[in-house]
């Protein structure tokens, strides 16, 4: 199951403050690095030990007002929410990384 892609302001804030934990993938066409990790962020999203959490991706190009609001300077960022809060975050394509992020929030 594809990870939905976020198109606007409005659909991020609902998600983040759903009251779910929401893991979100902020990524970029042009990143090599964003291409490289989006599969495994796709199998760790269709994961079972994963089904509790939602996911999103964001293109911060096409998304900029959402990129802007919570600070992206470094593609790919991955960003955990609840309850309209930021709990967690990843900089950088590091599988294990995104693996322990997960394991965390899950």
């Amino acid at each position: 199951m594809p990870v939905p892609a976020i198109e606007s302001l409005s659909d991020f804030r609902a998600l983040i403050d759903s009251g779910n934990v929401v893991i979100i993938d902020f990524w970029a066409t042009w990143c090599g690095p964003c291409r490289m990790i989006s599969p495994i962020f796709e199998n760790l999203a269709s994961s079972i030990e994963s089904s509790a959490i939602k996911f999103a991706k964001i293109d911060a190009d096409t998304q900029p007002d959402i990129a802007e609001e919570v600070g992206i300077r470094t593609l790919p960022t991955f960003m955990v929410f609840k309850n309209g809060q930021k709990l967690d975050e990843l900089v950088g394509a590091s599988p294990q990384g995104l693996h322990a992020l997960i394991q965390r929030h899950a």
